[in-house]
């Protein structure tokens, strides 16, 4: 039978993925073509429960109340496919069989909050990533869960600075960890590739920028590419994990490299309709004239500068916003006032 793109992707080079839905028949299709292991968040969440409440109900029903109905429903979601990926998660490959789980986004600058939560998850499944956003208030919260050898993902995560403050503190989250016996979990950081390019999109109409269309689809890229390449060449051990795909190219052009990349339904379609032969392109740099013309906006260089933001400017950087928003008015909230 002829390798399919996702197959090859799975078997051929070092890149996992994980399916980026909470549907469940979406999720049966992905893990036969080569998926790894689930994301979601409020948002994905919400959708699922909205579309098919029948058939989550008798789960919903069977748990034990929980004070906040919102935790009730993502346990329900999110511990189906924690139960479901344990065989998977007990053969103890790297980065395999896991579900990952978010922190409530209205709470995106309140540090204690967002520990006691992760608390909450990480008793849930062993298998369970806990997403915390990459503000100065999540990354201090990221760091203080990885030295209680929690599995954590930082979320809400668009530029170079802030995935390179993220693994900063997970270096100092293994070392707390260490001093007490605590064996550190899987750490990952976010950078929401498709989310920065339709941000810089917005700036660069705004602006009247000379900047095309091609450039715009090839910013979050360039990010993420600058950004692999530091935490190579720094030892990090953080795995870098695209996200918020927006088409093909964002996963094509990243091939290869030591990443979870977390695809959608729609863009797993789009790499299933490719045909071979497939190649490897993480070591194909974006070109200079193109980083050139993004430079123009300042927007970009707070995302690909190593010091382009300081880690109390990451809450407020316009897709941090713009993002976190959607979760709670199209996930956190709405999960509040659902029927069941």
């Amino acid at each position: 039978m002829k390798q399919t793109y996702l197959q090859w992707l799975s078997q051929e080079t070092k890149t996992l993925w994980y399916h980026d839905s909470a549907n469940r028949k979406e999720q049966e299709q992905a893990f036969s073509v080569g998926a790894v292991g689930i994301t979601t968040n409020p948002f994905l969440i919400n959708q699922t429960l909205q579309s098919d409440l029948e058939s989550w109900k008798s789960r919903i029903d069977g748990m034990d109340a929980n004070d906040d109905k919102v935790l009730t429903l993502i346990k329900a979601v999110s511990g189906y496919y924690a139960e479901k990926l344990m065989p998977l998660y007990k053969k103890g490959s790297f980065g395999t069989g896991y579900v990952c789980v978010q922190t409530n986004p209205n709470k995106t600058g309140d540090t204690s909050y967002m520990v006691e939560q992760a608390k909450t998850y990480a008793a849930w499944f062993e298998n369970v990533i806990i997403k915390l956003p990459a503000t100065q208030a999540g990354i201090r919260a990221y760091e203080k869960c990885v030295s209680l050898g929690f599995n954590v993902a930082a979320t809400l995560s668009f530029t170079v600075p802030q995935v390179l403050a993220v693994a900063e503190a997970r270096e100092r989250g293994k070392e707390e960890a260490r001093k007490h016996g605590i064996v550190p979990g899987l750490g990952i950081a976010v950078l929401m590739v498709g989310r920065l390019d339709d941000y810089l999109r917005d700036v660069a109409q705004d602006q009247e920028a000379m900047v095309t269309e091609a450039d715009l689809t090839q910013a979050g890229t360039a990010c993420i590419k600058r950004a692999y390449k530091i935490f190579q060449e720094r030892g990090y051990d953080t795995v870098l994990m695209p996200a918020g795909c927006r088409s093909a190219s964002h996963i094509l052009d990243l091939a290869g490299a030591t990443m979870i990349m977390s695809i959608s339904p729609k863009i797993q379609q789009a790499l299933q309709a490719i045909s071979g032969p497939f190649e490897k392109r993480i070591e194909i740099p974006v070109a200079d004239e193109v980083i050139e013309r993004l430079m123009s906006l300042r927007e970009f260089q707070k995302a690909y500068e190593i010091d382009g933001m300081k880690c109390e400017d990451f809450i407020t950087f316009g897709s941090t916003n713009r993002t976190t928003d959607q979760f709670i008015q199209d996930g956190w909230n709405p999960l509040h006032a659902l029927t069941i």
